[in-house]
């Protein structure tokens, strides 16, 4: 166990600690995770790049944009565009199915023919999930913790197998965070009383 910490990179310790941040932040709502979405995933986007976790890369990059994204609109309108959470319809669950579809069949073809990734089909369903929980996530949709939980499930094993230890504990910690979280909006929803932006 000493040698597995020892041989973890800065990158990885700090990229860990910061995403437990943000994912928290965003339990609770708050704004504020976008800011240390954005270091978090600037500090995995190397370690997953080093690694050879190529769709996880390609996942982290369209965080960094989606949180440089959220934090500009937040500090430009804050409540002025705000969206309240709700349930996904019909045409959202449509939407997110063709996204896992479509996202982990491209993956699975890109990672197979131009990259040397030992394991395209598991990076790409990771990270095809993680895409449609994303989605859901920007349209405040209550069901995009479900997504990213199969996510997370999924990369539980795969961060194990590329011995990235801390990066497999963070996905057993996003998991336990995203259950609390699930409910959390799902409370706020049925209080009708959605409050993001008063708490900083």
């Amino acid at each position: 166990m000493q040698e597995i910490l020892l041989q973890t990179t800065w990158q990885e310790w700090l990229g860990v600690a910061f995403s437990m941040i943000q994912v928290l932040l965003a339990h609770d709502n708050n704004p504020l995770n976008y800011l240390f979405g954005i270091i978090g995933v600037s500090l995995t986007l190397y370690v997953m790049q080093a690694s050879g976790l190529y769709a996880e890369c390609g996942l982290n990059v369209y965080y960094l944009v989606m949180s440089i994204f959220g934090w500009l609109n937040w500090l430009r309108k804050q409540q002025s565009s705000y969206l309240a959470i709700s349930k996904s319809n019909r045409r959202d669950w449509s939407i997110t199915a063709a996204i896992v579809i479509g996202s982990f069949t491209l993956s699975v073809l890109i990672l197979h023919y131009f990259t040397d990734s030992q394991v395209p089909v598991f990076d790409a369903a990771v990270s095809a999930f993680a895409w449609a929980g994303m989605w859901l996530m920007a349209k405040r949709k209550l069901e995009n913790w479900i997504l990213l939980n199969i996510s997370n499930l999924l990369a539980i094993p795969l961060m194990v197998y590329k011995e990235l230890y801390l990066y497999a504990f963070l996905s057993v910690f996003l998991f336990i965070v995203a259950v609390f979280g699930y409910r959390n909006w799902r409370r706020i929803m049925q209080k009708g009383h959605d409050t993001a932006g008063e708490l900083i």
